[in-house]
């Protein structure tokens, strides 16, 4: 497709497309702003019902005051919304995607509590009972995150149908920005629209993704931006010389508007992250060994540990039952061992209950063992046993491997296991995936599970180091039991 044609293409839709004329994120913000409100409003009611109306014995006598409860409701739920603001949450950035919205409204609300703690300190006349406060934070936050989380599905709807969708042109065809847009593109409810690449060594009219076009080089970056309406600006080429990157710097202050984001040519640094420290006035880049660090690190491990002895004292009626269905099964083992690489390089056995035959390798036939060593996976293994078969499908025979998360060789959440077979199959990223334990579930179960491939799975998995927080663990869990249920993508 030449260019003249590929221009003509662009201006026709952009006139045609009314997605493009106006910007509904105003509206969207306005909406939110509202239900923020009303969720807000609803949460302090109830904290005052539960308080003040109900004969729980954990409450002591008190006066409901009304009126002083509702002169500070008033005062308060402004001072909520403005903290919503303040934390960045009526920003389009934060909105849509990730946890980083849930985790501002924690810390929006909490901040909140902690304020009216501090000012009934400061103002001895202002007495607020504490089981209120509690409630009160309790309800705010759970009812703003709900809020949110309703809010985000009808974002998802308005985003696959082009609205509230940001323009994207990506600087470089490389490896890096194709791979960089075909995610973009294989995620609409992301909200970037990939409108084409600039490039300095491909044609302009080249195509580089389905439908998706070299649509001028470095040196006509301002005008590709211009004509097409481009919202921002992903780098993905790092290997502009200072000649023209200078170019597109210089396009890029002219163009105030334009978001400009950086993709690390660099998937290997972004994975086990930075920090920014200064040596003699010199700001350095100190790379971490992995993203969960510090206070992450501590909560991940409580969380695991914790979750790890309470699910095992709540199934243990059901582990008894497994075991014993296994034992009736067939003849063999309970537990199966596999070994499997965890953090650090260092292998271990991981357990479950054992699904196969105990002669299951014979009973392959040369293009099953061909397709297993590609795969890693069969859809029809004639190693499965009968209740092997249902185990898998609900991750039932998974089970065992609390065990694992109690020892410290696994989590509840992380990238999936990998043998010492399988290494070379991630290339690269193998070395990213060794610097965390291994999950029970993580991002590939609520994807796909068995139908990934490893190129998916290594997405997945580097998404989730990259952007690690205890929200996306509890998100993780909470998706992951009705896709286990639905058995979708298990064998």
């Amino acid at each position: 497709m030449s260019s003249p044609t590929i221009d003509r293409v662009a201006r026709k839709g952009l006139q045609n497309d009314p997605r493009i004329s106006g910007d509904r994120w105003p509206v969207m913000l306005t909406i939110l702003a509202i239900g923020d409100m009303l969720a807000v409003i609803a949460a302090f009611m109830l904290a005052y019902l539960l308080r003040f109306y109900t004969n729980w014995p954990i409450f002591n006598e008190g006066s409901n005051e009304p009126h002083f409860y509702a002169t500070l409701m008033v005062a308060l739920v402004p001072s909520w919304i403005a903290l919503f603001a303040l934390y960045g949450l009526y920003k389009p950035h934060y909105l849509g995607g990730g946890t980083q919205e849930y985790t501002k409204v924690f810390n929006a609300c909490t901040l909140g509590m902690v304020l009216v703690i501090i000012l009934t300190f400061l103002v001895p006349d202002v007495v607020v009972a504490r089981a209120w406060l509690l409630l009160a934070w309790l309800a705010s936050v759970s009812f703003t995150i709900l809020w949110r989380f309703s809010a985000r599905r009808g974002i998802y709807r308005m985003r696959h149908q082009g609205w509230l969708t940001e323009r994207v042109v990506v600087l470089g065809a490389n490896a890096e920005g194709r791979a960089v847009a075909t995610q973009l593109k294989a995620a609409p409810i992301a909200g970037s629209h990939i409108v084409g690449f600039v490039d300095d060594e491909l044609d302009v009219g080249t195509e580089v993704l389905p439908d998706v076009y070299v649509l001028g080089s470095s040196t006509t970056f301002q005008q590709v931006v211009l004509q097409h309406r481009a919202d921002a600006v992903i780098i993905a080429d790092t290997n502009l010389v200072r000649e023209r990157m200078s170019l597109v710097q210089g396009a890029i202050e002219t163009l105030s508007q334009l978001n400009v984001h950086l993709s690390p040519g660099l998937f290997d640094l972004l994975t086990i992250g930075v920090q920014v420290r200064e040596q003699a006035n010199v700001p350095l880049l100190t790379l971490n060994k992995t993203r969960i660090t510090g206070l992450h690190a501590f909560s991940k491990a409580i969380l695991d540990r914790g979750g790890a002895l309470a699910a095992l004292i709540i199934f243990s009626p059901l582990l008894l039952l497994i075991a014993l269905l296994v034992r009736l099964d067939s003849p063999g083992p309970l537990i199966h061992r596999r070994r499997v690489m965890g953090a650090g390089n260092r292998s271990f056995d991981a357990f479950k209950f054992r699904s196969m035959y105990v002669d299951g390798n014979t009973r392959l036939t040369p293009e099953q063992k061909q397709e297993l060593a590609t795969s890693g996976k069969l859809k029809e293994d004639p190693r499965v046993t009968r209740l092997g078969h249902f185990l898998r499908r609900t991750s039932l025979d998974e089970l065992p491997q609390l065990v694992n998360v109690l020892l410290g060789q696994m989590s509840l959440v992380g990238p999936r296991m990998i043998t010492q077979d399988e290494l070379h199959h991630f290339g690269r990223w193998q070395h990213n995936l060794l610097m965390v334990r291994p999950g029970l579930t993580g991002l590939w179960q609520i994807s796909g599970r068995s139908n990934l491939g490893y190129e998916d799975r290594v997405r997945l998995d580097m998404h989730y180091i990259r952007n690690y927080s205890i929200w996306l663990d509890l998100y993780i869990v909470f998706r992951t039991i009705p896709i286990v249920l639905n058995g979708h993508g298990a064998y």
